[in-house]
């Protein structure tokens, strides 16, 4: 649950979990009962009685999921404040004069962070899905039988149901951890006070966006990684641009680091860390956690219900559908891409599949992401690493060399294009950049309706954005083409011309 600190966090839970709700008398029999009110559980709940479907929905802790409480709404609304101060650091270069002294005040960003989370709410909230047609029950939800739910003391018979229960953060087996406290993403939107010095575990997209945030509000952030670097899963070129952004924030990086501890102090924890041959032991007020999630399969009945469980979480196939055939998953449950979009676009295979004689497939989804540092990393598709046997040709346009990027004072940043070699067909794409994340759509757009890198050369780009490094790509292909002998013949072509007037 969330910590109620003030005012908008109350708000919050009067509607995603309001204390005086009824639930209703159930159906006879549900066309389909979704277990989990998450992203993934709203957009099946929603779509499903959109068309008319008798569809119940269970909820055990806040509806919204980890998305709107603890994951992608609060972390953008600190973001986005970490981004402003940097903006008033960093002003002096623009001609911008900032009185000296100015701070960041920790519990106004909070607080601002809770407001809008409370406002943003009201989408997910019981009342309004109950406005939808849907029957919201609030309470533990439970297979008791291949075919019904028990939740609150009430049965709920379903023709089909849908898993959509998502994930936790997950903690590693890191001596002296648990003893010593730890926050993650769950808990560190709790906080009141700034760390005055903060450990962060996990280089990846949650250690490396809270790192940096924490640091522009003015923590001392240690950030620990086992591997080299940052975002090890992203491209190297792209991380590297991160990093250099991460350390200039004052962010001391740890990597390749081993033999880690914690352990309780008299007034602080410490971290102990091996990091390229040296050791360090380090004093720090808070350790947020960031390497990963764990699937929330516990207390769910799905052994009774015939549901089969992977170290991943819930086993389906393609059509998302689990190895109780009138049972589906969504999310973060069972997809290996846990993010919100995903299990949105998941929901919706959920509903053709399960409601319909549907043959959508999970694996016919494009599906891009995006980490939100500044700047940020966003991909679809293929990695050149991941190509194997197919050939690839890479196009890189720096934003070094982008007018507007320059204008902006924007210019550590890159778009990267992998195409099939011989061919302009779009097989994967990085963008790092201010804007990264808006800018990504247009070329996800291009690989899903099959448009071509040299067909994107052909649309106008307003002059001047950042987004016309994408069309300088394309322009990048198209001179590809002018081989030796295709110059050979315009050469001779022009010349004729000219001979004939």
């Amino acid at each position: 649950m969330v910590q109620q600190h003030a005012e908008h966090d109350q708000a919050l839970v009067r509607n995603v979990h309001p204390s005086d709700w009824v639930n209703p008398e159930p159906a006879g029999r549900y066309n389909l009962v979704v277990i989990g009110a998450g992203t993934a559980g709203l957009v099946t709940a929603a779509g499903a009685a959109g068309l008319g479907a008798k569809v119940a929905l269970v909820e055990r802790d806040l509806m919204g999921g980890d998305c709107l409480n603890t994951g992608c709404v609060p972390s953008k609304a600190l973001i986005r404040t970490a981004r402003a101060w940097a903006d008033v650091r960093d002003a002096e270069g623009y001609g911008v004069e900032v009185p000296s002294g100015s701070t960041v005040n920790f519990p106004a960003v909070m607080d601002r962070m809770r407001r809008l989370r409370a406002g943003i709410s009201k989408n997910d909230s019981a009342r309004r899905f109950r406005d939808l047609g849907v029957d919201v029950f609030l309470g533990e939800g439970r297979f008791s039988s291949p075919d019904t739910v028990e939740v609150a003391g009430t049965s709920l018979r379903f023709k089909k149901a849908v898993v959509a229960t998502g994930a936790r953060a997950a903690a590693p087996p890191i001596p002296g951890l648990a003893d010593a406290g730890y926050l993650t993403n769950e808990t560190v939107f709790g906080l009141t006070e700034l760390p005055r010095r903060l450990g962060v575990i996990g280089a990846g997209p949650i250690g490396c966006e809270l790192a940096q945030a924490f640091a522009r509000f003015g923590s001392q952030v240690y950030l620990v990684e086992a591997q080299h670097g940052i975002l090890p899963n992203e491209d190297r070129d792209a991380a590297e641009i991160v990093l250099r952004s991460l350390l200039r924030d004052g962010i001391t990086l740890l990597c390749c680091g081993g033999d880690l501890k914690v352990a309780r102090a008299a007034e602080d924890k410490r971290l102990s860390v091996d990091s390229h041959g040296q050791h360090y032991d380090i004093p720090v007020d808070e350790i947020l956690v960031g390497v990963g999630r764990r699937p929330n399969v516990e207390g769910l009945g799905l052994d009774t219900a015939g549901v089969a469980v992977e170290k991943t979480g819930v086993k389906v196939n393609d059509r998302l559908q689990t190895t109780n055939p009138r049972i589906y998953a969504a999310g973060d449950i069972c997809s290996p891409h846990k993010f919100t979009h995903a299990a949105d676009f998941q929901a919706r295979i959920v509903i053709q599949n399960a409601l319909f004689v549907g043959r959508a497939n999970a694996s016919a989804l494009t599906i891009p992401w995006c980490t939100y540092t500044d700047p940020e990393v966003a991909h679809v598709g293929l990695y050149e690493r991941d190509a194997g046997a197919i050939r690839v040709k890479t196009f890189v346009q720096e934003f070094e060399d982008v007018d507007r990027a320059v204008l902006d004072g924007e210019t550590e940043g890159l778009v990267k294009v992998h195409v099939r070699e011989g061919t302009d067909k779009i097989l994967g794409a990085t963008v790092v950049g201010r804007h990264a994340g808006e800018m990504l759509p247009e070329l996800t757009m291009a690989m899903v309706e099959g448009v071509g890198l040299g067909r994107i050369a052909r649309v106008i780009h307003t002059y001047p954005t950042q987004a016309e490094a994408i069309r300088k790509l394309g322009d990048q292909y198209n001179r590809t083409r002018l081989t030796p002998f295709v110059r050979w013949l315009f050469r001779r072509w022009l010349a004729w011309t000219r001979g004939t007037r």
